[in-house]
């Protein structure tokens, strides 16, 4: 028996509350925020205005978001497992946090950023591995106030620099190193190269993971082990939760856009909670003792909201995992699921090609009896890995949610909801209640009805959405509302197909999905043109059997070393050192030329048919200044 009175539980009941929350949305989210614990109550529910852009929720509401976390699961969930953890050696021994255990520690921590200087509204970014602490540094920074900037293990100190200028992050939170499979990660030294024209940084408080050595600079880096030490012999136990806005910031997570500077997306308490909450609670159907492992890292969105705030604001069992599916074998994933008992399996379709190319050997012998839902999010699944996932490992008896959201949408915008709305492969299928999709057609008119295409865009506010982009709200406007007059739109094509399910069919702007996380082309060209030899370099997105997309360069490369393999590693190695292995190139082609118009402009339409192979469906060529350009590089198409 469901807990969760807002639990959807049958298609009619779904077809209810959507019309319910699109016909009166204020009482429909007014009904459902009521479940939680306020401070304050509200004084209007829902105030905006797509042009300028304004959005708010709850306003005047006061809350602090780890206390509907934590504290008011104290009193019938103290002993229940929150955050169950798995370490990346399978014989290292894994450890369970209860939510008194969780509480606990959460509360030490909060004291020991309060003793290092840290207030409310600060910015804090974390650098670390995927263990509990880091869970543990995120809810304390929400619990005095200030805003937590995660970023990811695998960026560059370059990457972190930038996040850190454009936040002026005074306060870091690291590791000595991470493992991440066969790798060790140097987290605190890739902190010490970022810090590199970063004076306004005061404190670094770092965590012991590796025994990695480590350089500690006195007065500013400290350890976590010594400052807990500290609350310790300070004996202080609790610490009140600060109080927050509704629409105060709760963290800034960066995330690609068409330009080479990465966005800080903001997401605010109240709505953020409730949406990742509501979203969690409904597609996945988690009922209350169920172990739920989502495979993401914390560094990302998914983490954030379906790692941390969701499971947790729903007092549920979260399993983190601190590996990678592939190591020490490819059977990993099986043996998590096998040993925790695992019943909802949220992963990636990268993750889940690449299990299938490794075949079903690793699944042989695994108990996997005890899996109710499977998901998959970060790009739309394939029908091949659709019915792979289906059939080996939910044995045809585990609904798949296939799961579509962004990072500025916060939590799960369209998708089935398991054993309730029906499941198409390779469909997104039906909206959340909340949220009103429109497709706009390349008349950029609304297209109406079913068997339609266009550009995916929302016509209301849902109460996840994030509000602005930090330092930049113009950024934020032009990026999300600019293109079609009081929509904002998702950048992502779509088609809604005779049943009114949708599909998403991908990005229609130049970001690519690489294993599920957005990239920029314009990021990857900036730290390709970084690289000695480097004239100038176009990038675009071609389709990638395990990646879903992976990124092929064209490079005018003028350098005295020729154009060879040991070039292409030593560019590969400019974009790791630039933004993180996640960017280099798949494929880099060196050419003499880039196809342009006569005003200089980049051609990218026509680099993308060559890279996914479609060199009959290129277009009209004439207007190029010079089209011989094209055959020379269709010729020495990798």
């Amino acid at each position: 028996m469901s807990s969760y009175p807002y639990q959807i539980k049958s298609l009619d009941d779904y077809n209810q509350q959507y019309k319910r929350s699109v016909e009166a949305p204020e009482e429909f989210w007014g009904e459902i925020a009521s479940h939680f614990t306020w401070r304050k109550k509200w004084n209007k529910i829902l105030n905006w205005d797509f042009r300028t852009p304004q959005i708010k929720w709850f306003e005047e509401g006061k809350l602090n978001i780890t206390e509907n976390c934590l504290d008011r699961h104290l009193a019938d969930k103290a002993n229940v497992p929150a955050i169950v953890w798995e370490p990346n050696n399978p014989e290292e021994h894994h450890r369970v946090l209860t939510y008194k255990d969780l509480y606990f520690k959460v509360c030490q921590f909060a004291h020991v950023l309060k003793n290092n200087g840290v207030e409310k509204g600060d910015r804090v970014c974390i650098y670390m591995g995927m263990i509990p602490e880091l869970v543990i540094a995120v809810l304390a920074c929400a619990r005095i106030g200030a805003i937590h900037t995660v970023v990811f293990g695998g960026f560059s100190a370059k990457s972190i620099s930038d996040r850190l200028h454009d936040t002026r992050a005074e306060f870091i939170i690291t590791c000595d190193g991470a493992y991440r499979g066969a790798k060790e990660i140097p987290l605190k030294g890739v902190i010490d190269d970022a810090l590199i024209g970063c004076d306004f940084v005061k404190k670094i408080i770092v965590c012991t993971r590796t025994h990695t050595p480590v350089s500690m600079i006195k007065g500013r880096d400290v350890w976590w082990e010594d400052e807990i030490k500290k609350v310790e012999t300070q004996g202080n136990a609790d610490f009140t939760a600060v109080e927050t806005d509704a629409e105060d910031p709760l963290f800034i997570l960066y995330t690609s856009g068409s330009t080479g500077k990465p966005k800080g997306v903001v997401h605010t308490c109240a709505g953020y909670m409730i949406w990742t909450n509501y979203t969690f609670v409904n597609v996945f159907q988690y009922q209350p003792g169920q172990m739920y492992f989502c495979t993401a890292d914390i560094g990302w969105i998914t983490g954030h909201s379906y790692i941390i705030y969701g499971p947790l604001s729903a007092g549920a069992t979260s399993l983190m995992f601190e590996g990678i599916p592939t190591w020490p074998d490819a059977g990993r994933f099986w043996e998590i699921v096998e040993k925790y008992k695992v019943n909802i399996l949220y992963t990636a379709p990268t993750a889940i090609r690449s299990l299938m190319a490794y075949g079903d050997m690793y699944i042989e012998g695994k108990d996997l009896s005890s899996l109710k839902v499977l998901g998959s999010v970060g790009e739309p699944i394939n029908e091949e890995a659709w019915h792979w996932y289906n059939s080996k490992i939910g044995k045809g008896e585990a609904p798949i949610v296939d799961t579509w959201w962004q990072t500025e949408t916060g939590g799960i915008l369209i998708s089935n909801l398991a054993g309730i709305t029906p499941s198409k492969p390779s469909f997104a299928t039906l909206p959340l209640p909340g949220v009103q999709p429109v497709l706009i057609d390349d008349k950029l008119n609304e297209a109406q009805g079913n068997d339609v295409k266009g550009n995916l865009c929302m016509k209301a506010p849902w109460p996840g959405m994030c509000r602005t982009i930090y330092g930049d709200h113009e950024r934020f406007r032009t990026n999300y509302f600019s293109t079609y007059e009081n929509l904002y739109f998702s950048g992502d094509g779509c088609l809604r197909d005779i049943d009114g399910d949708y599909r998403i069919t991908g990005r229609v702007d130049d970001v690519l999905n690489v294993s599920g996380h957005r990239i920029g082309t314009a990021e990857i060209e900036n730290a390709i043109n970084m690289h000695e030899g480097v004239m100038e370099s176009a990038v675009v997105g071609y389709p990638h059997d395990i990646k879903g997309q992976g990124i092929y360069a064209f490079v005018i490369y003028q350098g005295s070393h020729g154009n060879n393999e040991m070039t292409r590693k030593d560019i590969n190695e400019t974009v790791t050192k630039i933004i993180g292995a996640i960017a280099k190139p798949d494929k880099i082609q060196f050419v003499s030329n880039l196809p342009k118009t006569r005003s200089g402009k980049i051609m990218r339409r026509i680099l993308r048919k060559i890279a996914e192979n479609e060199i009959n469906a290129l277009g009209d060529t004439t207007t190029l200044l010079d089209p011989t350009v094209v055959d020379e590089i269709i010729k020495g198409k990798l």
